[in-house]
């Protein structure tokens, strides 16, 4: 079973921002971009699966985040590709907060 990682705390993302876990914190393969959205926290592969674009630096409104690049879009509860070009979605993992604690468990699939 994968750990949980502190990222942060309640209140340290802003609406529709986020902030990026760096692949050498998380384990994973990719940076993980850390999102609130309408009230939630999202957690997300940070690459856009068209080219490598930081997808923490794109739009984020209602729940979704769109490529700085090439305005795919992405669902932040699922991860799932909602426009083109991108080929295909991006892994999601699970985020809470424990306390204030803002708790990132990351994907397994997603592990390098």
């Amino acid at each position: 079973m994968t750990e949980s990682i502190k990222v942060g705390v309640a209140g340290d993302i802003g609406e529709d921002e986020a902030l990026v876990v760096p692949r050498s914190v998380s384990g994973t393969r990719d940076d993980i971009a850390v999102v609130f959205s309408g009230g939630r926290y999202f957690a997300i592969d940070n690459t856009c699966t068209h080219e490598e674009a930081a997808l923490a630096e794109g739009w984020i409104e209602a729940g979704c985040v769109e490529c700085p690049l090439h305005a795919s879009t992405f669902r932040l509860s699922d991860g799932a590709v909602l426009g083109p070009p991108a080929p295909k979605g991006v892994a999601t993992h699970t985020i809470a907060l424990e306390g204030e604690a803002l708790m990132l468990t990351p994907n397994p699939a997603s592990l390098a």
